[in-house]
């Protein structure tokens, strides 16, 4: 009995560690409710979805499957010829049979690293198209969100999804399911060796399996709310950053940059805690399974070299000096899968956040789509109207009321109102930006509900007040893409007076557009507007304050472009400057989501009503503004 009180000390010590992390485990799961512990997702459903992406590469997964029963041939033959060798020596010392042990062994390494070349070659290759094709899937999923769901989402957020996570789930591709695999083949493959060379010692080092599949799963839930919180704070991190970065130039003005540090500051150690929590939890779990590979051996030496040493049985089976060395080096080899899954246990975890926060933006449905019967618009003639229209962006918080109006084709209309009486709203829902709750849009007496999206948008031009320009090329921003010649670019330029100072830049058409044309004045980013529109000949033209914040040399310019633009086509215009809009030949005065007035400039001067008296208000300000000047 005392011969076995070692063994006993050992499992008593590694019982103890059980019961402890079994408490813990234990707590942690009638608390997750309360601390957000609990996943939307299952890593079943995860899993699914991810090798969904794997199928289309089914052939060459195969391929590396069998590659990979090459490359593990090593870890199984060698720990044999290793014990036959150290036999060979203690029985009867033969060069020849030692050479010949040699040149197999060298052989099978050989071999195994050869596999193991074309196996990460071939995996890089397929883990980088498999990325592709989800950084794709996501980006084209966000271009088809409403604006109502992208206004929702910060943009640190999306980019965090596109770029960052996206990387994480390529390391599951190109490493962790792999080597998952591969060591799943390995334990497999050294448990069936271990049983065929001696059975009783093999089911000693199977007591300590529980114990491994155990401190697994405990850690597993422990690991994975540290890890989603390590991607939360990244998140959070980005999204600061996004915003705070393309506002720095407000920051500066108000001399806030102290204030500004101490929230990043505070958010950035937020992920250094999580962080840390992250290495703690893995930094526990690392040396449990350590630790259970050290009393493996442990428990080996004890009884093979007894055995060994008093040429006595175990358990009614001969251990010799062969089977010991051989047995050593099989328990590493059975142990080291486990360690190595232990190792990658964080990046297993960090794939899976990855994976959930990207399928859960893959699985926000877009609140405005295509209806079945939806049809394709050729050409439109421009004949707009609203019947009975209702919307609200939040629920009972009616923007439009009852609104009906109506817009023949080629007519310039403008809509005029205080702030927020819903003049924008008005020309983001043509374009269906947004979707209408009551009533109907009409597009050539089609309602725009069973137009397709993308032909209706083609038709329409929108400028509007806030340019926005890609870092690329004057000539990039215009043409967005489309193969269009110089020559009607330059036409087109000419047309709404863009030519007047993009033939004063140093590299004309091929001047560097920085982020979000910050090296462009507001009259100039206008300009470049109008030409991005008008080129890709629009049928209704939608022109939403064009001429806020102009400097009056550069309006005089927008103003000549738009009187030519009036002859294009249909054109919808929203303008705070009444003196914009008096050739218009409908204006429609809106008041807290209803029209109140409609007509041309003059009908509605001789009303003398809302109209009359915001055009009085702005006469009012031109004039003592140029008495000032005076």
């Amino acid at each position: 009995m005392y011969e076995y009180l070692p063994l006993l000390i050992l499992g008593s010590i590694i019982g103890v560690f059980s019961v402890f992390f079994i408490l813990a485990y234990a707590l942690m799961k009638n608390k997750k409710e309360a601390i957000g512990f609990d996943r939307h997702m299952k890593d079943g459903e995860i899993i699914r979805r991810l090798l969904g992406y794997a199928k289309p590469h089914a052939k060459s997964f195969i391929v590396i499957g069998v590659i990979m029963l090459f490359s593990i041939a090593y870890d199984i033959i060698s720990p044999i010829i290793m014990g036959d060798v150290v036999q060979l020596l203690v029985e009867k010392f033969e060069m020849k049979e030692l050479y010949r042990y040699v040149i197999v062994y060298a052989a099978i390494l050989i071999v195994s690293l050869v596999c193991t070349y074309f196996q990460s070659l071939l995996l890089q290759k397929i883990g980088q198209k498999i990325l592709s094709k989800i950084r794709e899937d996501t980006f084209v999923h966000i271009e088809s969100l409403s604006h109502s769901q992208l206004n929702s989402i910060p943009v640190g957020k999306l980019v965090t999804r596109v770029a960052n996570d996206t990387g994480a789930i390529s390391m599951m591709f190109t490493h962790i399911l792999v080597n998952l695999l591969k060591n799943c083949f390995i334990i497999i493959g050294v448990f069936v060796a271990m049983l065929c060379l001696n059975y009783m010692l093999t089911l000693m080092v199977l007591c300590f399996v529980p114990f491994i599949v155990l401190f697994t799963i405990i850690f597993r839930k422990f690991s994975r709310r540290a890890y989603r919180k390590v991607k939360d704070c990244t998140t959070d991190i980005n999204t600061y950053l996004s915003e705070n970065l393309s506002g720095i130039k407000i920051t500066q003005i108000f001399n806030k940059e102290e204030k500004k540090l101490e929230e990043f500051s505070e958010k950035n150690r937020a992920l250094g805690t999580s962080k840390q929590k992250e290495i703690f939890v893995f930094g526990i779990f690392r040396p449990m399974v350590y630790m259970l590979y050290i009393s493996s051996v442990l428990c080996l030496l004890y009884l093979s070299g007894k055995g060994v040493i008093q040429n006595t049985e175990f358990l009614g089976q001969m251990i010799t000096a062969g089977t010991l060395v051989s047995f050593y080096s099989f328990v590493s080899k059975f142990f080291n899968p486990i360690q190595n899954l232990a190792e990658q246990f964080n990046r297993l975890q960090s794939a899976f956040a990855s994976a959930e926060k990207i399928f859960t933006v893959l699985d926000m449905k877009p609140l405005v789509t295509d209806s079945e019967d939806a049809i394709e618009l050729d050409t439109v003639r421009g004949d707009i109207e609203f019947k009975n229209v209702w919307f609200a962006y939040n629920e009972d918080e009616w923007i439009l009321k009852d609104v009906s109006f109506k817009v023949e084709a080629k007519q310039t209309v403008a809509f005029v109102g205080s702030t927020g009486s819903g003049k924008t709203t008005i020309l983001s829902l043509i374009c269906r930006n947004y979707d209408i709750q009551r009533g109907e849009i009409l597009i050539d007496g089609i309602n725009i509900k069973k137009i397709k999206i993308s032909s209706l948008r083609r038709h329409f031009g929108q400028m509007l007040q806030d340019v926005f320009l890609f870092s690329g090329t004057v000539r990039s921003n215009i043409i967005l893409g489309e193969d269009i010649s110089d020559e009607e670019i330059k036409k087109t330029c000419e047309y709404v007076n863009a030519n007047h100072f993009i033939e004063k830049l140093k590299d004309g058409l091929d001047e560097e557009v920085r982020e979000r044309g910050n090296n462009f004045s507001a009259g100039q980013r206008q300009l470049l507007s109008f030409a991005r529109t008008i080129i890709h000949k629009p049928s209704v033209m939608i022109l939403d304050e064009a001429t806020a914040n102009i400097d009056t040399e550069t309006e005089l310019l927008i103003q000549d472009s738009l009187e030519k633009m009036m002859n294009i086509g249909t054109m919808l215009m929203v303008a705070h400057r009444l003196s914009t809009i008096q050739h218009a030949d409908n204006i429609i005065v809106l008041s807290r989501g209803e029209i109140v007035e409609q007509g041309n400039h003059f009908e509605l001067l001789e009303k003398k009503g809302r109209y009359h008296s915001l055009y009085m208000l702005q006469f009012e300000k031109e004039k003592l503004k140029k008495g000032e000047t005076a």
